[in-house]
């Protein structure tokens, strides 16, 4: 018998062929869901609709800003912070259902091992080799509000993990992963260069490309995930490549306005 109650809060855009997934997998352990979508042009509406009467079509303010919409609406003392992206692997569900139940939780927040699935395969090290920060206390939690890799900020630092997988379907086809590396290498030198990080010039943009395929592929042991992982540390390095280049080249469109004044 469950002895503590769950939020679930999903930012949508165009996921009607793969948010109903993601619904199916927390829909019997959720006490409230609530979707905020910043104009969907599919049925992703719709079929959110079937699942939860909390949803809220929104302008786009950035990820971390829309992510910290949908949790000042949650009203349970839990919250599960998940992607349409994303679903919940039956021993996740499973684990999820075990700590609702326990009389007092002792964490003030979990993090769940991702299992990004690509091309039919999911990868078990590489970029999977990490565990995210997607289920807290909602009293005194908050996001960061950027404009891409936001963080929730938990109310306290006493954090676990859960076994079982948050299985991440991070790309539709080949051409949409290049398509959403290209946003976020471009969304991410907006960041930050908005907070004035540096991008000390094209070789150090090289050397962190470089730095970036040998963590995923080599010290994360994504080689073990065969071609697919080969593919996979690949694009995180030529995404890592391309955000400094716009940082860098961000900088030095700066320098030529005020050179201009």
């Amino acid at each position: 018998m469950k002895k503590h109650k769950l939020s679930v809060i999903l930012i949508t855009k165009n996921e009607a062929d793969r948010v109903e997934r993601c619904l199916l997998s927390i829909a019997d352990i959720a006490d409230e869901i609530i979707v905020l979508d910043s104009g969907s042009t599919d049925d992703t509406v719709s079929i959110c609709k079937k699942y939860t009467d909390n949803v809220e079509v929104t302008d786009w303010p950035g990820f971390g800003k829309q992510k910290q919409r949908a949790l000042d609406k949650a009203k349970c003392d839990w919250v599960l912070s998940i992607d349409a992206d994303e679903a919940l692997d039956e021993k996740m569900h499973a684990q999820l259902v075990q700590l609702l139940s326990q009389d007092i939780i002792t964490k003030d927040a979990y993090k769940l091992p991702w299992g990004v699935t690509l091309h039919g395969k999911t990868l078990k090290y590489g970029r999977s080799a990490r565990a995210v920060l997607r289920l807290f206390k909602r009293q005194g939690a908050r996001y960061t509000l950027d404009e891409v890799h936001e963080t929730v900020i938990p109310s306290g630092r006493n954090i676990g993990t859960l076994q079982g997988l948050l299985l991440h379907y991070t790309h539709r086809d080949f051409k949409h992963g290049l398509d959403k590396a290209a946003d976020y290498a471009w969304l991410g030198a907006r960041k930050y260069h908005r907070k004035e990080k540096k991008s000390h010039g094209l070789c150090i943009a090289l050397l962190r490309a470089i730095w970036t395929f040998l963590l995923i592929y080599i010290i994360r042991r994504g080689f073990l995930d065969g071609s697919i992982g080969f593919i996979v540390a690949m694009t995180y390095a030529q995404v890592n490549f391309n955000k400094y280049v716009g940082l860098w080249l961000l900088e030095n469109n700066n320098n030529s306005s005020e050179n201009k004044l």
